[in-house]
Order: C-alpha cells, then sequence, then structure tokens
C-alpha cells in the first residue's frame, strides 16, 4: 500500500500540518488503521479506499477517530492528483463520516467544500479558562466539535501556553483560540488545542476554520477572508462562507513516499 505524508496549506515543506495518506489495498478494520495513525505518529491520517464515483475517506489521531477533518482532506486530494490517481482537472469526491466532500485543483491551490460548523454563544465550561491561562474572553462559543475563545489581541493568542492537562479534562473535541490580524497579511489568527484528542496543538486545523469563516464573516461583513494559524509551523487558510458550506484553499506539499508493508 502507498503512503504519502503531504504538509498541507502551506506552499513550503516542513510549514502547515503534515498528514500521512494512506491509500487502502481494500477494507481494513478500526484497530489496524488505528495502529496505522498511531505508527505514524501526525496529528491525522488519512485512509483512502477506492469506490465507483470517489474514495472512502477515514481520518485518524494517533489516539481516536475523528469525524472531519479539512488538512488531511486537502492532503488527500493533493496525493490523488500527485500519485496520477486523478487527473489533473478532476474533482476529488469524498464520502466521510461527515458527509460527501469534494476538492478542487486551481493552478496551485487546492479548494474544500465544507460544512460550516458555527458555534453558538455558550458559558465556558469549569476550568477552560484557567486551562488557556486566560482571565477572561470576549466570546465563548460551542458548536458539535469544539469551543470557540475569542481573545483581545493577536499577541495574546500567540502568547497562550495552555495546561494540556487540564485542557485534555473538559470533554470537547478541541479549543480554538482566535483574534482579529494586527496587521493586512491576514484578516483573524487563531490556534486549535486538542489534547483529549490526542494532539496537544494542531499546527494547522481545516476544520476548525469551519467555525472560524462564519464567525469571522459576521463580525467583519465579508464572505472572503484570510485566515492564520499562529502555531509553531504555521499555515494559511483562505475561507469563504458559501450559505451552509465553507470553501477552504490552501497548498500542499509532498515530502515522502512509501510503501506500507504490514
Amino acid at each position: 500500500m502507498r503512503l504519502i505524508q503531504v504538509d498541507a496549506f502551506t506552499a513550503a515543506a516542513f510549514r502547515g500540518n503534515p498528514a500521512a495518506v494512506c491509500l487502502l489495498d481494500r477494507e481494513r478494520d478500526d484497530a489496524w488503521m488505528q495502529n496505522v495513525a498511531a505508527e505514524m505518529n501526525l496529528s491525522e491520517t488519512a485512509f483512502l479506499l477506492q469506490r465507483d464515483d470517489g474514495y472512502s475517506l477515514r481520518w485518524f489521531t494517533p489516539a481516536v477517530e475523528v469525524a472531519l477533518c479539512g488538512h488531511a482532506t486537502l492532503a488527500s486530494a493533493h496525493a490523488l492528483w500527485e500519485e496520477q490517481l486523478l487527473d489533473a482537472n478532476e474533482r476529488a469526491r469524498f464520502y466521510t463520516k461527515s458527509g460527501l466532500l469534494t476538492a478542487d485543483r486551481d493552478g496551485e491551490w487546492i479548494e474544500l467544500d465544507f460544512p460550516a460548523t458555527a458555534a453558538n454563544a455558550s458559558d465556558a465550561p469549569d476550568g477552560l479558562l484557567d486551562a488557556l491561562g486566560l482571565a477572561g474572553a470576549s466570546f465563548i462559543g460551542r458548536n458539535k466539535f469544539d469551543y470557540l475563545v475569542e481573545v483581545d489581541s493577536e499577541e495574546t493568542v500567540r502568547a497562550l501556553a495552555p495546561d494540556h492537562a487540564r485542557l485534555r479534562t473538559i470533554p470537547v473535541r478541541g479549543v480554538i483560540v482566535t483574534s482579529r490580524a494586527s496587521n493586512g497579511d491576514y484578516d483573524f489568527v487563531s490556534r486549535f488545542f486538542a489534547p483529549g484528542s490526542g494532539v496537544d496543538e494542531d499546527p494547522v486545523t481545516g476544520s476548525a476554520h469551519c467555525a472560524l469563516a462564519p464567525y469571522w464573516a459576521a463580525k467583519l461583513g465579508r464572505e472572503e477572508l484570510t485566515g492564520f494559524q499562529a502555531s509553531a509551523r504555521g499555515g494559511i487558510v483562505r475561507v469563504r462562507v458559501d450559505g451552509a458550506r465553507v470553501k477552504l484553499r490552501g497548498n500542499a506539499v509532498t515530502v515522502l513516499r512509501g510503501e506500507l508493508v504490514v
């Protein structure tokens, strides 16, 4: 089985968010896929199995399966085009636990079509702000996956040093922390922490932008925005809100090709 490692939401190797893409030879059980994901030890490993009109796609962290993942979907589409399993201008179609997802190629950019997951205002669960090291927040919301926390400045976002052990006790996939960007290069910045899902900090999180896009579109009055995820690796996600959907645009770079022999 072919195994490809791709850096997603970046145009440069060793930046953005790495994902492994495993091209399955047949159906595999959940325990086997979880073991492979733990062996890869990346924030996500994607498993693709060809079907008549596209590919089945599942995503695993080193610890759990997740229902939606943007960067590993971007990596999967990139891998299919790079490995010439799809024609250059052919749409990638993925059947997932979050429904049908598609990806289209536009030069060096890949555009994903994902469901919007807007966060509704919510009280902070016990310990959330303390675990983040925050005295307060401008907004706290919750969607079906994550908490969304807006803070006062990009400086605050970048300086966060959460207590991951305490965050791990909060029963949620992850926590998105965001603010307006401090310069004109981006509209907003964010970081994403998911220790309860086996990833203390995810470098660039496409699915988090399904919440960030409608949130900032409503605040800034624009449907098209550019976000920067301010992790150590960093990555750029261009977003466009389209009704109940969010279009996510990013680059991707192949860094490794191998063969899974087990």
